[in-house]
């Protein structure tokens, strides 16, 4: 059975970043952009900040089992000729800033292949900063320190894919999509797999033709997750060799660095058992027990909604107050 409530209830009380969380992230952005822009030698080098990921993408989520919830923004430099030998110090220069600045000096920092961190207290959040350059072209263009080599994005490209798939699967895909990532995260199901390759394989199997003998393929939650997890899994099981991922922006990026073989073999088995689950539970006709089938994958957070009690989270990530500190920034983005 579909229990459209229940899945609104869970979306809302459990799988949704909360009001204040998302009020919070985008206050920390603020304070660190104005860090960076505010020193000496670096803010001359910015241009502006834009949102990446799943934040600006909706389909950010609560944190479960006592992980932090992160978020991405990247940083617009001025390109530097006298760095092209040495690409990391854009990431480099980043990173000293908050280095000698409080409080983020007394704070768990530091870098990675792409990105400067900040790590707040009690692992509750942390924000990755992501610098990019836009060059002349209009292309955009990250570092990857490892390797001291330019990677192309496209963070409006990714953008206006996922609102074009977005409306055709009828406004479910974000949230298919912010369920698939709570499953993992709270069945620690399928780990070794980044949510930037999630969201574009689950995104990619949505599409328009499957609607012209099938009306209703996308009508509600619940038949949407069944068919797009159903049609990934159809996807994955023809595929037993890991599959080149590009960028459906067209940048010309390929994913294939965030996994190996070894995490897409298992992200292929636990989708393949996942989507037999799904089916048990939304096919099942006693009420009770599809209940129970559902809770089985989701936890006691699938549940009758309680009208008495009040969430005070979005019942859809990013709208309100929060999306609209979002939106003064750029809603523009990659998910990750």
């Amino acid at each position: 059975m579909k229990h459209e409530d229940y899945f609104k209830n869970f979306l809302d009380n459990t799988v949704n970043l909360s009001k204040f969380k998302l009020e919070l992230l985008s206050d920390r952005v603020d304070a660190i952009y104005g860090a960076l822009t505010d020193d000496d030698d670096l803010g001359p080098m910015i241009k502006k900040k834009i949102p990446q990921g799943s934040w600006p993408q909706k389909t950010i989520i609560n944190p479960q089992n006592d992980k932090a919830f992160d978020a991405d923004f990247m940083v617009q430099m001025t390109e530097n000729p006298e760095w092209e030998e040495d690409k990391k110090k854009y990431g480099d220069e980043v990173y000293k800033v908050l280095h000698k600045t409080s409080p983020y000096e007394d704070m768990p920092h530091g870098r990675k292949c792409r990105c400067v961190y900040v790590q707040y207290a009690n692992n509750a959040m942390h924000v990755d900063i992501v610098p990019f350059v836009l060059r002349s072209d209009g292309t955009q263009w990250i570092i990857n320190r490892d390797d001291n080599v330019w990677e192309r994005t496209d963070t409006d490209g990714f953008t206006e894919w996922m609102k074009q798939k977005d409306k055709i699967a009828s406004k479910h895909l974000r949230e298919v999509i912010r369920i698939m990532k709570f499953l993992r995260d709270h069945k620690n199901s399928f780990t070794g797999t980044k949510s930037i390759l999630l969201t574009t394989l689950l995104g990619g199997r949505v599409e328009d033709w499957r609607k012209i003998s099938n009306a209703g393929y996308y009508a509600d939650l619940p038949t949407a997750l069944l068919n797009i997890v159903s049609d990934l899994d159809e996807w994955l099981q023809a595929r037993p060799i890991k599959p080149v991922i590009m960028d459906p922006s067209g940048s010309g990026t390929s994913f294939d660095h965030r996994w190996t073989q070894e995490t897409y073999g298992y992200f292929r088995d636990r989708i393949h058992a996942h989507a037999a689950e799904i089916d048990d539970a939304y096919h099942e006709a006693d009420f009770d027990e599809s209940v129970k089938k559902w809770q089985d994958l989701f936890g006691d957070g699938f549940s009758a909604p309680n009208a008495s009690t009040s969430s005070g989270k979005y019942s859809s990530v990013g709208t309100g107050a929060a999306a609209a500190g979002a939106a003064s920034i750029s809603l523009s983005g990659r998910a990750g």
